[in-house]
């Protein structure tokens, strides 16, 4: 996988400095009216390309951690719901405790209401 990744790097490395030895001519931009650049083009494409690369990683940075704030809220919601069932869990054992010992009783009053 690492030389697949060297492999890629090198071929667009390979490509921006060709294609900058063959773009050397001047190209002005005009950002606004009164402001304006002028530089080679390929250093121009250049740049916008890194510009362009710098905001995907921001976006795909703040992408991320949008899906950890998720997974950290389901992990909180999980944790709440076993909880919950831990809880309802005790009550029912309670409850049939509570019913197996009432049966007993029961039990005990009728056979001593036959002796």
């Amino acid at each position: 996988m690492r030389q697949l990744n060297f492999l890629i790097i090198f071929l667009v490395i390979l490509f921006l400095v060709i294609f900058s030895l063959e773009n050397t001519l001047p190209a002005t931009i005009q950002i606004t009216p009164s402001w304006k650049i002028t530089a080679p083009l390929a250093v121009e494409l250049i740049v916008v390309m890194g510009l362009g690369a710098v905001i995907a990683w921001l976006f795909s940075s703040w992408a991320s951690m949008q899906g950890m704030m998720q997974f950290y809220k389901k992990n909180q919601q999980i944790d709440t719901l076993q909880q919950q069932v831990t809880q309802l869990s005790v009550k029912i054992d309670e409850r049939k405790q509570l019913s197996a010992s009432a049966i007993d009783v029961e039990v005990e009053d009728k056979t001593k209401a036959m002796s």
